[in-house]
């Protein structure tokens, strides 16, 4: 795996200089909350705003078309994402929105994200449920949701073999890269058409904001989805757009420091998982932990394929493993003291939750960690503590 590829963190805070209407006195960009802008006076010369050209506005008219933060904000998300990006007020937001755009007359899709599924039902009953979901394409705007994991449990895709299926059948590939942001995979290197984010998660990274992001990698597309969501009504908020500003100045602190102690941890619980019951690992009794995903424990499939492949800049910082039982898997996330029992991934902070809170199809053992930016240290000892809790009250029983 390369150590080299990183996110430039001169474009994250200088990567909105060329936007011509963000005023350049604020060292900080200002809050702004309001909908509508001032017209200017015929005897202003003011220059005339181009619907059909968004990318850089010389001033603002409506927030439904655009606003200074959120312009910002996609001119930083379309250089780090090396394409063009168009932000949203969700991720299920910018999932329709590539629905809408691509007008699928199949879908292949497979695990992932459930939201994304139920997104899917949405769009379909506007086509009198005509769409048909499939795991094989068949037929021209075939349109998959591929994640880099799998599901919940974070076995990595290779993007490039469905690409290669799906464009010899003229069908497009989405790949949800929420698990995977720059630097640690950049799915266009691979065949990917669409690359699809919750911003909410790694972009936004505080726990704080909701947003989506869609990046293509043509202009003409860009201007397209732009159009598209002024009617869709998905534009994201104002103050929402300001968060987002703020978080990218240290994304490129936060990633690989998330991605690093991600990878030390599911790599320590593994050998946890292996150790047999009867024997101990680290003061922690064997069979507590039944088996653990992550893109590092990956083994090559029959292609040989390797998650290092495509994730270039490291491993996923969010992961899942089995515990021995439901109940366990419940009292789990009440028993640490550093990880905070909620859904969601992606923040500074650590977070664990049982999955079948979150998603009803999950295994009633699986457990969901999102590694935030605390000392890797004291994230081990608080699962070791919180794991020797469990085998204690699993042996009083």
């Amino acid at each position: 795996m390369s150590s080299k590829l990183k996110v430039n963190g001169t474009v994250l805070i200088h990567g909105d200089a060329d936007v011509v209407a963000t005023p350049r006195a604020e060292v900080a960009p200002s809050i702004s909350v309001t909908t509508t802008f001032r017209a200017p006076k015929p005897e202003d010369n003011a220059p005339p705003v181009d619907l059909g050209d968004l990318w850089n506005p010389p001033r603002h008219v409506y927030d439904r078309e655009t606003q200074s933060n959120t312009t910002r904000v996609e001119h930083i998300l379309s250089k780090v994402n090396q394409g063009h990006a168009v932000t949203y007020s969700s991720g299920l937001a910018a999932a329709y929105a590539a629905l809408v755009f691509s007008k699928p007359k199949r879908v292949a899709i497979r695990g992932g994200y459930h939201g994304c599924h139920m997104t899917i039902d949405v769009y379909r009953k506007s086509r009198d449920n005509e769409l048909k979901s499939t795991l094989k394409g068949s037929r021209s705007s075939v349109y998959p949701f591929f994640p880099p994991s799998d599901g919940s449990n974070y076995d990595d895709r290779d993007i490039q073999c469905y690409a290669d299926k799906i464009h010899k059948v003229g069908g497009l590939l989405v790949v949800d890269s929420t698990f995977g942001p720059p630097p640690l995979q950049y799915p266009f290197k691979f065949g990917t058409d669409i690359v699809f984010h919750s911003a909410t998660k790694y972009f936004g990274g505080h726990s704080d904001l909701l947003a989506g992001i869609l990046v293509v990698k043509e202009r003409n597309d860009w201007q397209t989805l732009i159009s598209d969501r002024m009617y869709l009504g998905s534009t994201m908020g104002s103050l929402e757009s300001w968060l987002l500003l703020r978080s990218l100045k240290t994304f490129h602190l936060r990633i690989p420091r998330q991605s690093q102690s991600g990878t030390e941890i599911a790599q320590w619980l593994h050998k946890i998982a292996e150790t047999p019951a009867g024997q101990d690992y680290d003061g922690i009794p064997g069979g507590t932990i039944t088996k653990i995903w992550h893109s590092s424990l990956q083994k090559a499939d029959e292609r040989g394929f390797l998650p290092s492949k495509q994730m270039e800049g490291g491993y996923n910082a969010t992961f899942s493993f089995l515990l021995s039982d439901g109940d366990q898997a419940a009292r789990f996330p009440h028993l640490l003291q550093y990880f905070v029992p909620a859904t969601s991934l992606g923040g500074v902070e650590s977070l664990v939750e049982r999955r079948l809170d979150s998603d009803p199809n999950e295994d009633p053992r699986l457990v969901r960690l999102s590694i935030g930016v605390e000392e890797v240290e004291d994230l081990k000892s608080d699962l070791q503590q919180a794991l020797q809790k469990l085998a204690k009250i699993k042996g009083d029983k």
